[in-house]
C-alpha cells in the first residue's frame, strides 16, 4: 500500500472536518469532491452556496457543509471572539466583523478555533504569508513549541533511500534563515511529524555543504551548533550532522564520509540550513525524480492549518486534506492527555 493510501486509511478511521476557504478555485472544489468521495474527511466550504454549486459543476458538493459569511448564524459570535483575541492589538468589533465577512482565510481559522472544523487547508491561490498569518493570530502555537515551521512530505518512486522513498524535507515553506536554535527546533519537530505521519522511527540529518568538518564556514558552524542543540533537546532521537546530502541518504557514501555515525546513509528526515535550500531541494526532487510532494505542512500550530503550493493539483490538495485529518486526530489525543 502506498504512503498516501495509508494516510487516507487512517483518516477514514476517525473522520475529521476540514475547512477549505478558497472556493473560487476549481482545484479546491475538485479536491473537496475527492475527499468526500473517498470518505477521508467532512468538508466545510466557505462562500456563497449558489456560486459554489455552480462552479462545482455536478460534483455533488451538496454533501459538504457550506458556510456563507453573509448569512452564517454564528457570525456575531465569531466576530466577538475575534475582537476579544485582537482588541489589545487595536482591532475594533466592526473591524473584526468586516474581516470575517470579507476574508475567508480569517473565517476559516475562526471556524477551526471554535471547533466547527478540526483543521484548514489553503494556499492554492494565496501566499504562505497570507495563509499562516491568521493562524498565528487566531489559533496560535501549541503549548511548549518554540517555533512554527513547515515541511514537505516527499514520496519518491522506486527509491531505496529514506523510508522506502518517503522523506520529510524541512524547513521548506516557512522559516527563511533559521539560527542554530531555530534549526534545532525544526529538527525535533520534523522528527515528531515523521513518526506521526509515516509511522517509522525518524533518522534526522542536519544538511550542509560540508560533512563532518570537510569545509569551514560560518554557515557550517551554524549547522554544527544546531546539531549539538537538537541532541540536547531530544536525546532520545537519532540526530546527527553536519552532512552533505549524499552522505545523509546513501549508505556507501555515508560510511565513507562519516564512519561510525548512526545517521549517515540512513536519514529519512532532512533538515536544510535555510529556506532557500529546502525549497529548491523539494522542487528539484519533485520534478526530476517525479516525486509526490505534500505540503508545506505546518508543525507547531495548536490546531492544523496547512499551506499548499500554488502549483498544486486537486489530487495534491486531497492528499493534504488527509494529512491534516491525521494531524487533527493526534491533536485530539494530545488534548485529551493534558
Amino acid at each position: 500500500m502506498s504512503f498516501l493510501n495509508r494516510i487516507k486509511e487512517r483518516a477514514r478511521a476517525d473522520i475529521k472536518t476540514i475547512a477549505l476557504p478558497e472556493t473560487s478555485d476549481p482545484r479546491t472544489l475538485a479536491a473537496a469532491a475527492l475527499a468526500l468521495d473517498e470518505g477521508i474527511a467532512e468538508i466545510v466550504l466557505i462562500g456563497a452556496k449558489d456560486d459554489i454549486l455552480t462552479c462545482a459543476d455536478g460534483r455533488g458538493l451538496e454533501r459538504a457543509i457550506i458556510i456563507d459569511p453573509r448569512g452564517y448564524e454564528k457570525m456575531d459570535e465569531l466576530s466577538n471572539s475575534l475582537y476579544e483575541l485582537r482588541k489589545d492589538k487595536g482591532m475594533t468589533l466592526d473591524e473584526a466583523s468586516s474581516l470575517l465577512k470579507n476574508d475567508p482565510l480569517f473565517l476559516g481559522n475562526m471556524l477551526v478555533k471554535a471547533g466547527v472544523a478540526d483543521g484548514m487547508v489553503a494556499g492554492a491561490v494565496n501566499s504562505t504569508a497570507n495563509v499562516l498569518r491568521p493562524a498565528f493570530q487566531i489559533i496560535k502555537t501549541a503549548p511548549g513549541v518554540r517555533l512554527v515551521s513547515a515541511f514537505f512530505l516527499m514520496v519518491v518512486p522506486d527509491c531505496e533511500y529514506g523510508a522506502d522513498g518517503v522523506f520529510i524535507f524541512a524547513d521548506s515553506g516557512n522559516v527563511q534563515n533559521p539560527n542554530a536554535e531555530e534549526l534545532a527546533a525544526i529538527a525535533v519537530s520534523s522528527a515528531q511529524s515523521f513518526k506521526l505521519l509515516v509511522g517509522v522511527d525518524p533518522v534526522v540529518a542536519m544538511l550542509s555543504h560540508s560533512t563532518k568538518g570537510s569545509a569551514r564556514h560560518a554557515d557550517v558552524e551554524k549547522v554544527v551548533e544546531a546539531t549539538r542543540l537538537a541532541k540536547l533537546m531530544a536525546p532520545y532521537l537519532l540526530i546527527d550532522g553536519e552532512f552533505q546530502a549524499d552522505a545523509a541518504i546513501v549508505p556507501s557514501v555515508g560510511e565513507k564520509k562519516a564512519p561510525g555515525s548512526p545517521v549517515a546513509g540512513k536519514a529519512n528526515v532532512l533538515v536544510f540550513p535555510d529556506l532557500d535550500a529546502g525549497n529548491i531541494g523539494y522542487k528539484l526532487t519533485e520534478r526530476l525524480a517525479k516525486a509526490e510532494a505534500y505540503g508545506p505542512i505546518t508543525q507547531g500550530i495548536r490546531k492544523p492549518v496547512n499551506d499548499l503550493s500554488r502549483g498544486c493539483t486537486a489530487e495534491d490538495i486531497a492528499g493534504v486534506i488527509a494529512i491534516t485529518s491525521v494531524q487533527a486526530q493526534n491533536n485530539l489525543m494530545e488534548d485529551g492527555a493534558r
